[in-house]
């Protein structure tokens, strides 16, 4: 069972100090406030048990039967109910709207990893706000897990075992050139862009895929099946038997 330090009792000490909220040796599972699933929340606490909640993920946290090691967000969704179950040293009041829940939580964690659930299938613009954290915070290793999907950015150099016929997909959130093995379709000399070239619905012709990205900026799509294939492969260290 991972152990958590909480540095802070709120969020003016750790912003003064720069130190995170919650400190985990090992993955973190992130809740928020849109839909979870049975499935999502089994997936990710095999692999990550520890769980921080974001402001209204607290309630979906709860309603599963799980107490948040710490709750993060500006506390604008989070219930009343949620707030009085919950002991007051793990709210941590982020006030300012510059940024998302998504975004206090996520730079709130120091953690090898986070899964994040209940980011995708809100909002279009929570949806959004969430992939343009993942690249702002690149430094902090996150995938996005959804109903159907997993995404991370896509580190400089990439390789992944992947199975013959899987979906990969590629969404960039900047101009972003690269390489790739193990693809139908190679990227090899395309220039990606948000309002250009986009790589949706790839296929995976070869057990090992390489993907290399010149510039930061790219987002990579996979099944929610292949959850463990991406750990594996941005994290070498760890192992589905350590998760």
């Amino acid at each position: 069972m991972a152990q958590a330090y909480v540095h802070c009792r709120n969020s003016k000490d750790s912003i003064a100090m720069n130190r995170p909220i919650v400190q985990c040796p090992d993955g973190v599972t992130l809740v928020g406030g849109g839909p979870v699933t049975k499935a999502e929340l089994a997936l990710a606490l095999a692999i990550a048990p520890l769980v921080v909640a974001a402001d209204g993920g607290a309630d979906r946290a709860l309603a599963a039967g799980i107490m948040p090691e710490a709750v993060v967000g500006d506390f604008d969704s989070i219930s009343a109910r949620a707030r009085a179950a919950i002991p007051a040293a793990r709210q941590h009041v982020i006030a300012e709207q510059a940024t998302t829940d998504f975004d206090k939580a996520l730079r709130s964690v120091d953690a090898p990893f986070v899964l994040a659930l209940g980011f995708a299938g809100a909002r279009i613009d929570h949806g959004l706000a969430v992939l343009n954290g993942l690249v702002r915070h690149r430094d902090r290793l996150c995938l996005l897990v959804g109903p159907r999907d997993v995404v991370f950015h896509a580190p400089p150099r990439l390789e992944l075992q992947m199975r013959v016929g899987d979906r990969l997909s590629l969404f960039p959130l900047a101009r972003v050139t690269g390489r790739s093995a193990g693809l139908k379709w190679p990227i090899d000399g395309l220039d990606f862009a948000p309002d250009g070239m986009i790589g949706t619905s790839n296929r995976v012709v070869a057990r090992r895929v390489v993907l290399e990205m010149d510039t930061a900026g790219m987002l990579v799509i996979l099944p929610r099946n292949r959850l463990q294939a991406a750990l594996t492969a941005l994290r070498p260290e760890w192992s589905p038997r350590a998760g």
